[in-house]
């Protein structure tokens, strides 16, 4: 049987969405302090909105492109060995 959580919520349910709002919180957040957008930064951390509030800052409020994410997704993925 399918272990659940306390939410009733299946696990490669609940993995796969903390994942996603991982990234994109803490993408945002970046993208806030660089910009020096404080007030974002304040609501971004404190607002739980599974990656709906960040991927608005992101693209409307920041004016960042799908580049830009694609960028931030390769460093991750494929980040540069040091020599």
């Amino acid at each position: 049987m399918e272990q659940l959580n306390p939410l009733g919520l299946s696990y490669w349910v609940l993995i796969p969405l903390l994942v996603w709002t991982i990234f994109w919180k803490g993408l945002a957040l970046w993208t806030a302090v660089k910009k020096d957008h404080k007030k974002w930064f304040i609501a971004l951390i404190i607002l739980n909105t599974f990656g709906i509030l960040e991927i608005i800052y992101i693209f409307w409020i920041a004016k960042k492109d799908w580049s830009f994410v694609k960028r931030v997704l390769l460093k991750i993925v494929m980040p540069k060995k040091e020599e």
